[in-house]
């Protein structure tokens, strides 16, 4: 049997937990700028130096999903099975990264309100582009200066960014259902155009 994690890695989780909640709350209650790393600490009961060692700065905190999402990507796209394509990895990576939770729908409330977060949410998604350029061009068997992967990817990364946006809204008329007729569309719309790419 796989043993589970260590009353120290389960006291750091959960101090990464504390930090992440009180502070999309201070967000939302005083906005993004209005709010300090010493009142987070404070909110926390946690000193500054402590959620440094956790955070880089204050947008990584708002943005604490990222890197594992990345990751998570990276590891799904060099781990498909044979004969699958990128497009069959990200229908499964899309599905599994809908959510409702109250932290999602809270930071979408605090990003939308602020230019400077929404930039910043694009800016890193820019990784998760790069990773789906490469395996495209890994099923295209194109070369470096092939610019078709990159347009295909563009194509997926705005479909995926307008079902995140959708699914974090904190919106009654919402519908998963809803999200995933939009993935299926949008996924056999470039199966058909990366088909006629590969007959070209």
């Amino acid at each position: 049997m796989e043993a589970g994690p260590g009353l120290r890695e389960r006291k750091k989780q959960k101090t990464r937990d504390t930090i992440i909640r009180v502070a999309l709350e201070l967000f939302a209650e005083r906005g993004y700028e209005g709010t300090t790393i010493a009142e987070i600490a404070e909110a926390a009961e946690v000193s500054p130096r402590t959620i440094f060692s956790y955070f880089p700065s204050k947008e990584d905190i708002l943005f604490y999903d990222m890197t594992e999402t990345q990751d998570r990507l990276a590891r799904a796209l060099s781990e498909r099975p044979e004969g699958a394509t990128t497009l069959d990895v990200l229908r499964g990576f899309i599905i599994g990264t809908l959510t409702r939770d109250h932290a999602h729908r809270m930071r979408h409330c605090i990003i939308s309100d602020d230019e400077g977060l929404q930039r910043s949410k694009r800016a890193r998604f820019a990784p998760l582009e790069r990773l789906v350029v490469a395996s495209i061009a890994q099923d295209l068997q194109a070369g470096p200066d092939d610019i078709r992967p990159q347009i295909v990817a563009a194509a997926l990364m705005a479909a995926f960014a307008a079902v995140s946006d959708d699914d974090e809204a904190p919106s009654e008329a919402y519908s998963q259902e809803h999200a995933l007729a939009v993935i299926e569309d949008v996924l056999s719309f470039l199966r058909g155009g990366l088909q006629a790419l590969r007959e070209r």
